[in-house]
């Protein structure tokens, strides 16, 4: 398999993030690169740290990926030790508050790339879902060595050591699901799940049950939220979108399905963030 990372290291886009100018002029967000033989199964590690003299929510319409998540967040419980867990896909738009001084060490896997490290489960399981780390990884992820590591590069080596020691086990399935997923992802004419089944020479059933099983919902999902998070850039461009001829490049029927689907997600209309 090719490195989706190609020669240039984990993406640069701000796609899901719903107002990046403002999240990035409060905390220091970096994307880093895993180990060589981790790439196939993740798309970037994600490091950010924060100290702020006023709380801000950040906003985000979530990939169909699974993220291990270190965090040592202000006014909580585990703001000394600090907390590993695992944030399944999310269905809806995800919000956490920031506040005071803390960090996030995260690891994005591709879609379809987290169950080799978690083979006892379908990736349904965690869908929707934040669960401690040591319910659904084992060995157990150690917070404190991927926090206190002295500077950024300590992190990633932390990271990836953990990652290393979990041991993915070799899936053709998965790699099966991954790249299915970053088709997906990548070709915007794939509108249908049974143009995609077909393609596939599989039944639509059997795509169905391979996403559930791999990448945690279903392949029409994965095909709105793509279809979403570029409705969400489009909107961050400014007014003057044209929302119907923009509705029919990504496959809708009409502009009002766009809308409802976009809202839904959101909370609010596209208009409502291109009139920002």
């Amino acid at each position: 398999m090719s490195d989706p990372q190609g020669p240039h290291g984990p993406r640069r886009d701000t796609r899901g993030i719903v107002d990046a100018p403002g999240l990035f002029a409060r905390v220091r967000f970096r994307r880093r690169t895993p180990a060589p033989e981790l790439r196939p199964y993740l798309e970037h590690y994600w490091l950010i740290d924060w100290d702020l003299p006023e709380p801000y929510v950040s906003r985000l319409v979530p990939h169909p990926s699974v993220n291990l998540v270190f965090g040592r967040y202000a006014g909580c419980g585990d703001e000394t030790a600090g907390s590993a867990e695992v944030s399944g896909i999310g269905l809806g738009l995800f919000t956490q508050r920031l506040e005071g001084t803390g960090r996030v060490c995260g690891v994005q896997f591709r879609p379809g790339g987290f169950r080799p490290f978690a083979p006892g489960a379908p990736v349904s399981r965690w869908t929707g879902r934040r669960l401690p780390a040591s319910r659904v990884l084992t060995p157990p992820a150690p917070p404190s060595a991927v926090l206190d590591a002295g500077d950024e590069n300590a992190r990633v080596t932390a990271l990836d050591a953990y990652l290393r020691a979990l041991g993915p086990a070799p899936d053709p399935r998965a790699h099966r699901a991954m790249a299915l997923a970053d088709l997906v992802r990548t070709d915007r004419t794939v509108r249908r799940v049974d143009g995609l089944a077909r393609a596939e020479g599989v039944s639509v059933r059997s795509l169905q049950r391979l996403f559930a099983a791999y990448v945690g919902v279903g392949p029409k999902w994965v095909i709105l939220r793509y279809r979403i998070h570029e409705a969400l850039e489009r909107a961050r461009s400014g007014p003057g979108v044209d929302w119907a001829a923009l509705a029919a490049d990504l496959g809708y029927s009409d502009q009002a399905h766009l809308v409802r689907d976009f809202t839904a997600t959101l909370g609010v209309p596209p208009t409502a963030l291109a009139d920002h």
